[in-house]
Parts: C-alpha cells; sequence; structure tokens
C-alpha cells in the first residue's frame, strides 16, 4: 500500500484539507444532526457511525488515491462540512460500474450560503485532473433540492430513479460515460 498525502484545495472562501482526528467533534455534530441526515440515511449518526466514516475516508485516501475532505471557511476556519469522492461498493441497481461517487454535507448553519456549490467545484475540478476526465456519479434523495440544484448547477444529469436499502434515489452522472 502506498502513501498518498491529501491535497488541499483552496476556493475564494474555503480550504479543502485531509481529515485531522481533532476534526471528530465537529464531524459528530454534524452527522448527529436531524437536519443534516434527513436526506443522508434518514437518521442521525451515532459518534461510533463517525468514527467509522472517518476512518473510512482515511481508506479511501490510502487505497484507492482520493476521498473526502473537511471544509473550513478561509476567514474563521470554522467548520463547514464535508465533501469528495467515494467507491462504497454499493449494492444497488443499476450500479456505479466503478465510478467515482461525489458527495457532499454542510452544517446546518452553512446551508444556504453557496458554500456547497463552491466545494464541490473545487473537488470537481481537482476529479478531472485524478480520473482524467472520466464519469462521475452522485447520488441524492428526491426530496433534497438543495443538493439536486448543486448537483446540476455543476453538471451532473440525472440518469436514474431507484431504490436504495428500500429508500427511493436519484442517480446521477457528469462526464463521459
Amino acid at each position: 500500500m502506498e502513501s498518498f498525502t491529501v491535497p488541499t484545495l483552496d476556493t475564494e472562501r474555503l480550504t479543502l484539507t485531509g481529515h485531522r482526528l481533532d476534526d471528530f467533534a465537529d464531524s459528530a455534530a454534524m452527522w448527529g444532526d436531524a437536519d443534516v441526515t434527513r436526506h443522508i440515511g434518514g437518521r442521525p449518526s451515532t459518534e461510533e457511525e463517525v468514527w467509522a466514516r472517518l476512518l473510512r475516508y482515511a481508506g479511501h485516501w490510502a487505497f484507492m488515491g482520493f476521498g473526502y475532505w473537511v471544509i473550513r471557511e478561509k476567514a474563521s476556519g470554522r467548520f463547514v462540512g464535508e465533501a469528495g469522492f467515494g467507491d462504497f461498493r454499493r449494492e444497488l441497481t443499476p450500479g456505479f460500474d466503478g465510478a467515482p461517487e461525489a458527495g457532499w454535507a454542510l452544517a446546518p448553519w452553512a446551508h444556504g450560503r453557496g458554500y456547497a456549490t463552491e466545494a464541490v467545484r473545487a473537488i470537481l475540478a481537482w476529479g478531472e485532473t485524478r480520473f482524467d476526465g472520466a464519469r462521475t456519479v452522485c447520488m441524492i434523495d428526491p426530496g433534497n433540492t438543495a443538493s439536486q440544484r448543486v448537483a446540476e448547477k455543476l453538471g451532473y444529469r440525472e440518469f436514474v430513479r431507484t431504490t436504495y436499502k428500500g429508500a427511493d434515489t436519484i442517480l446521477f452522472e457528469r462526464g463521459a460515460r
């Protein structure tokens, strides 16, 4: 296994960095919030589940050479959320055929400020180089119109409606197929 350093991405208002142990409290607070998880899994995450998520993020970088970043406001250093790419080997039909899956979640205070679009634009720019322009995908709850707008604004297009773990979901794709 080769070592991989998580690149830092900077936007006008945000800095995206790799997770550190001291990000756990902010991450746990975000994933423990019912407003955040309403459209992502449907229930707040426990600290144990958030810990497993952070380990999965680190594993993505170590094994895949891509993963998730912590998003912070440049001006204040305040935790905004998380965004990145994963290969979760989801059991859904149709599958993602190994395409990197983009995802993002923001702390409730950061909703409606354009931070999701700004952060996802940065990860997509990084991904264009890393994935050589290949197709990326994302999965969004039908009720999450805010994330659907972010995805569509950044070039994702719906390609199918299906179910995942018994819940309706919309699959989006961007780039070559």
